[in-house]
């Protein structure tokens, strides 16, 4: 029986949440496993009623869960920043939630502005460090609003934060088990002390690992090669600045953020999993946002979770429905409504 807490959030979070458990009741029912959610409110509509981002005690009450299903935060009612860091840097940092897992991922029937490059050619998947680097918040502020004002944003590296990200990539990359390479990508000529720790951690943690190729990159270049030739990458391991930056260039040679899904990862822990386009206000309660995904996430989730032959199901059925039915990803140009999509999926599912 697993426990997933459930946070649909806000704008169209919660019709994207509705179909990926649409699609969660589908595959349990055919796989055979059990699970019980338990939603929790917590969003701009809670803040803007209450005034209160997380109520105390919320990363505890996390704690006893298998999983967190996750819709969307951000709320055009409310100041940037103060739900994203309230919420979601809160629940990534309370939980230890260390590694960030995108896959790249083009699915039949996507078009990607890559010329020539199809579903065998985008495939391969981004571990990115999730609680240290610029994203740890050291750093300050001096003479603020004059002419001499000096701001300082420190990047945090620590042996064991590099070293317990670097493991789980080649871990990942082993289990993945498709070109078995794993690509450090960094700026070692320009970041000279921070990448020298995160260059020296993955060649001696690489020893470990024999069966696996290791490849470094620039993330500059990186850049190019994710363009050029996206079929050289299998799994990349970087820093929390880097791969905030070339995720989101990886999600749009997908097909853009109607089908980008990740995961916010606690091998010893608890792991959240959501769909990466945002909160999209402008489409809430038409019935028109791309459900695939959060239907994606739900996928990482289940694998996370162990179901491996649930999320394979559920992959396929995502390709199904690419492939054969929908005109486009975008929200009111799929050719169907968001809960004909999810009732799509959920009947593949049902009469594999």
């Amino acid at each position: 029986m697993y426990k997933i807490a459930v946070i649909p959030g806000d704008g169209t979070g919660p019709e994207v949440i509705r179909e990926g458990l649409k699609v969660l009741k589908a595959v349990s029912e055919k796989v055979g496993f059990q699970y019980e959610t338990q939603v929790f409110d917590w969003g701009g509509d809670r803040y803007l009623r209450t005034g209160e981002v997380l109520p105390e005690g919320a990363i505890d009450e996390l704690k006893k869960f298998d999983a967190i299903y996750l819709g969307a935060i951000g709320h055009p009612d409310v100041k940037p920043g103060i739900l994203e860091k309230g919420i979601l840097l809160a629940i990534r940092f309370g939980l230890d939630q260390y590694i960030n897992l995108r896959p790249v991922k083009l699915y039949p029937g996507v078009d990607t502005p890559l010329k020539d490059k199809g579903p065998e050619d985008i495939d391969y998947v981004v571990v990115r460090e999730n609680t240290e680097g610029l994203y740890a918040g050291a750093g300050g502020v001096l003479k603020k609003g004059t002419p001499d004002e000096v701001a300082v944003q420190e990047s945090i590296n620590t042996r064991k934060g590099v070293e317990r990200c670097i493991r789980y990539a080649f871990e990942y990359c082993r289990k993945r088990n498709k070109k078995k390479k794993l690509t450090l990508v960094g700026k070692t000529n320009v970041l000279t002390y921070a990448f020298d720790l995160w260059e020296r951690t993955f060649y001696e943690v690489a020893q470990e690992y024999p069966d696996i190729q290791t490849d470094y990159a620039h993330v500059d270049a990186t850049t190019m090669w994710m363009v050029k030739n996206p079929e050289w990458f299998d799994v990349i391991v970087t820093d929390n600045m880097f791969g905030d930056i070339i995720t989101d260039l990886g999600a749009m040679t997908q097909g853009g953020m109607g089908i980008a899904a990740g995961g916010n990862i606690n091998p010893q822990g608890v792991s959240m999993f959501e769909p990466i386009g945002g909160s999209a206000p402008k489409y809430t309660g038409k019935n028109i946002i791309n459900p695939l995904a959060a239907i994606g996430a739900l996928q990482m989730m289940l694998e996370n979770l162990g179901e491996e032959k649930a999320a394979e199901l559920v992959d396929k059925a995502i390709a199904f429905v690419t492939g054969t039915k929908l005109k486009s990803l975008s929200a009111g140009k799929m050719g169907y409504t968001t809960s004909e999509v999810g009732d799509m999926v959920a009947q593949f599912i049902a009469d594999a």
